[in-house]
Order: structure tokens, then C-alpha cells, then sequence
């Protein structure tokens, strides 16, 4: 190809091609023309990038593992430009870029750029452009990457945590079935027993006691063993059915109250009544299950709604900080609990309100607080603190883990950069934190040793209302 071929195939450039011909004529003339084929490295990862590659033909994608295998985060087709571009920051890329398919590009040496800025203004003019396009699409597809590794890593927790309260339910609602016949059979004896008006009143004495569950102090296993045993011994010294006694244990009634009822009531009758009640006080039981099973998936679901804000506004706006923290630690209680970490929340009283957007203030606790979890041993304790501050508020996550070495503490907000092994970490997590901090005009910093790790996070507060003298 001539270089008069060159230009015009230039000219036709989707990126570079409203150029003046003078400057594509520059690009030709101290370029160097390049093939790849299918699969073949353009820039390695951790080498310097010492080129501006303008795409004639092909395709070139950089591809990146998020935890669950490589995923293409960038591509450029024929007709764009890549690699080292005017004023760029670029260094080297976060791993191989490769050729998909035959490609071909045009490579200017990094050298010549302050040649071509003066010489090629409006070549660089658009490159500039394209440089900010690219940051933009970046950094728009790690903060969605980011966001569903954040999402895929709550799932599991999450799904589990509503896994048991929704078997407790189904448990419980197969059991209503059985209680209800056993109930049923108990109404029928009692309504034939031929009870008097001083046996009922007797009867509606010990159904009240029998219908409030035991919620005065937790009963060891042992005492409730002991108390189980000894109306059991009861139900046995009257000739009674003892496999009531395990129901009846769970509620608040006592021997005295069951022998007051055994003077009122004797005989079949009081077979009839203590199955009536026993009856009863499952059915109670059951209800009360199914009703703090449900009470916890909703409250979760609340927690999950909160914490990812659903209802973000476009605009900053004032919010009280608490309970998106509580939210916050509600979804990653999971991941605790299995590493056996107690996290204590400390909310100054009277706090102001702070100004930011919810939903990524909320990411930024949960990567803190995902990072301290992975940082802490088995049985570890994390500390979030919310106070006041000069600036506003302050957030502080303190946890006791092994601490930063100090050699990469002033690299832990780079993109790409992890500690973490393969496939367990992405390297975004404190540089999307950062990103955040930006957005919402707060400011974030960290101190560790060994056995201490502190972020700091600080973030604006609503001003509060002067009051007149």
C-alpha cells in the first residue's frame, strides 16, 4: 500500500477522517503499519504502552477477570484509535489487549506526540475527545462490573438468610394442617363433656396462662428439660396423655394453675380440657412462627430496598445516615456470621442529616465493610462509628485484621490493584470507594497497623437551621 493509499483509506477513518488531508499525510509519514492475526498480543499487560494505534481493520478487545472469568470491558473496531493518545496518563494497560480477528493498524511512537500535538492540531483535537470518551466508558463499565460482583457476592448471604425464615414457614404451615385435626378433635370431647359454668370459668383461667408463650427470661435447655419432665409427671399422677406436656412446657402456665383446673375438673373431662388446650397453644405456637418468620423476610427485603435505594434521586439530597447503615450491615450479615465476626454499630445521638447520594454512599460502606470481613480472622470484631465532625460527619470502619503492609498502602484506591488471589478480587473495590467519595464531595482516608485498620470516611451534613436569640 502507497502512502497516497494510506491517506485515503485515512480520509475515510470514522474517528480521524474529518481531519485536514496535511495532517493525515503527517500520521502516514511517521507511522508504521502493523498486522495482528487472531489472537496476537498488542499491548501486554504490565508493559509500558509506547503507541498511538489508529484502527484501519479488525477488531482489538481488552478483557478482564471480575471474579467469575474474563469478561471484555473494551473493544475498538476498524475506524477507532487506541493506546497511547495525546496528554494521556496511560502507562500500561490492566492486561493484554488482543486481536480478535486480522487487524491491522497504523502505530505512531509516543515519542512524536509533542510533534504531532504542534503539527496535527486538529488530529489532536479529536483524539482529546476520544481520550475523554474512553475514560468515560471506562469507568462506567468498572462501576457496573463493580456493582455486579458487589451484587453477586450478597446474593448467596442474602439468599440464605431468607432461606430459613421461609422454611420455618413452610414448616410450620405443614404442621397447621395436623394441629388443626388434633384441634378439632379436642373441641368436639370438650363440647360433649357436659361442663358446668364454674368448670368453664376454671378452664378459661388456665387457657389465658396457657395462651401467653413463655417470653419472661430464656429457659436453659436444661430448665426447659426440667420444666417439660415435670408436667409430664403431672399429666402422668392424673392419668393424662403426657404428650402434652412438651406444648404445655412452652407456655407460661403453671402446676399450681393445672392443679387448681385438676380440682375444678376431674375425670374424662380433663383429659378433654388438657387436650384442648395443648391443642390450642400449638396452633398459637405455630401462628407465632410463621408470623416472626415472616417479619424477618420483610424486614430483610426492607433492608435490601434500602441499602441498593431503588428510589435514587439524580441529585444529592439530605437523608438520615443510621438506618442505611444498619441496612448496609443487614446484607452482608451473612458473610459475617459465617466468619463468626461480631460487628458493632456506634451512632452518635442527634446527628446531622448528610447530603449525598444514597445509593452510592451505601456502596461505599458495603465495600469497606466487605474488605474488613476478608481482612479479619474467624471470630473477628468490626466497628463502625458515626459522629460528628468539622466537615460534617464522619464514618469510621475499624476492624482488626492482619492491618496494610506499608509498602502498598499508597496503592490501595489504584484500579487493578488487589492483594486478594485470582478470581477473588477484582481490584475496583476502593477505586470504585473512591470514585464515590468524589461524587458525593466527601473526602477518605485510612490508617493501619498490624491489628488495626481505620477508613475514614467524611461526608457533608445538611447545615443546620441558625436559631434566633
Amino acid at each position: 500500500m502507497t502512502p497516497a493509499d494510506l491517506v485515503d483509506r485515512l480520509v475515510t477513518h470514522e474517528t480521524l477522517g474529518s481531519a485536514p488531508r496535511e495532517e493525515l499525510e503527517w500520521l502516514v509519514a511517521h507511522g508504521t503499519l502493523r498486522d495482528l492475526g487472531t489472537g496476537d498480543v498488542l499491548t501486554p499487560k504490565g508493559k509500558s504502552v509506547d503507541k498511538m494505534f489508529i484502527v484501519l481493520s479488525g477488531k482489538i478487545a481488552l478483557h478482564l477477570d471480575h471474579g467469575s472469568g474474563l469478561q471484555k470491558v473494551m473493544e475498538w473496531r476498524g475506524g477507532t484509535v487506541t493506546g497511547m493518545l495525546p496528554y494521556s496518563r496511560l502507562t500500561s494497560p490492566p492486561n493484554d489487549t488482543v486481536a480478535m480477528e486480522p487487524t491491522t493498524v497504523l502505530a505512531v511512537p509516543r515519542e512524536l506526540m509533542p510533534d504531532m500535538i504542534r503539527e496535527c492540531q486538529q488530529v489532536t483535537s479529536i483524539l482529546v475527545h476520544a481520550m475523554v470518551d474512553r475514560a468515560r466508558q471506562f469507568n462506567s463499565s468498572d462501576l457496573q462490573n463493580e456493582k455486579l460482583a458487589s451484587l453477586g457476592k450478597l446474593s448467596a448471604g442474602i439468599a440464605h438468610e431468607l432461606n430459613n425464615p421461609s422454611s420455618a414457614i413452610e414448616r410450620s404451615a405443614a404442621l397447621l394442617s395436623d394441629r388443626l385435626d388434633d384441634a378439632q378433635r379436642a373441641v368436639i370431647a370438650l363440647g360433649g363433656a357436659g361442663l358446668t359454668e364454674a368448670q368453664l370459668r376454671s378452664i378459661e383461667r388456665i387457657r389465658e396462662a396457657c395462651g401467653t408463650v413463655q417470653t419472661a427470661g430464656v429457659r436453659s435447655p436444661i430448665q426447659q428439660a426440667e420444666r417439660e419432665q415435670s408436667i409430664a409427671d403431672w399429666l402422668s399422677d392424673h392419668g393424662l396423655d403426657e404428650g402434652s406436656a412438651e406444648t404445655l412446657a412452652d407456655t407460661s402456665a403453671t402446676l399450681d394453675q393445672l392443679e387448681a383446673l385438676a380440682a375444678d375438673v376431674n375425670g374424662p373431662a380433663l383429659d378433654a380440657v388438657v387436650q384442648w388446650l395443648a391443642a390450642g397453644c400449638a396452633l398459637r405456637g405455630l401462628a407465632t412462627d410463621i408470623q416472626e418468620a415472616a417479619s424477618r423476610i420483610s424486614g430483610l427485603v426492607s433492608a435490601i430496598k434500602g441499602f441498593t435505594h431503588m428510589d435514587q434521586s439524580s441529585v444529592a439530597e439530605p437523608f438520615v445516615l443510621e438506618p442505611h447503615l444498619a441496612n448496609t450491615i443487614a446484607v452482608l450479615r451473612s458473610k459475617a456470621r459465617s466468619k463468626a465476626v461480631t460487628i458493632t454499630v456506634n451512632v452518635q445521638p442527634d446527628l446531622p442529616r448528610v447530603i449525598g447520594f444514597v445509593g452510592e454512599l451505601n456502596q461505599i460502606w458495603a465495600n469497606l465493610l466487605d474488605n474488613a470481613l476478608d481482612a479479619v480472622p474467624s471470630s473477628g470484631h468490626i466497628e463502625v462509628f458515626a459522629e460528628r465532625h468539622a466537615m460534617g460527619v464522619v464514618v469510621r470502619i475499624v476492624d482488626n485484621g492482619g492491618g496494610i503492609p506499608p509498602n502498598i498502602k499508597n496503592r490501595i484506591f489504584d484500579p487493578f490493584f488487589t492483594t486478594k488471589g485470582v478470581g477473588k478480587g477484582t481490584g475496583l473495590g476502593l477505586d470504585i470507594v473512591r470514585r464515590l467519595v468524589v461524587h458525593n464531595d466527601a473526602s477518605i482516608d485510612v490508617e493501619s497497623e498490624p491489628g488495626r485498620t481505620e477508613f475514614r470516611v467524611v461526608v457533608n451534613a445538611e447545615r443546620e437551621a441558625a436559631v434566633a436569640p
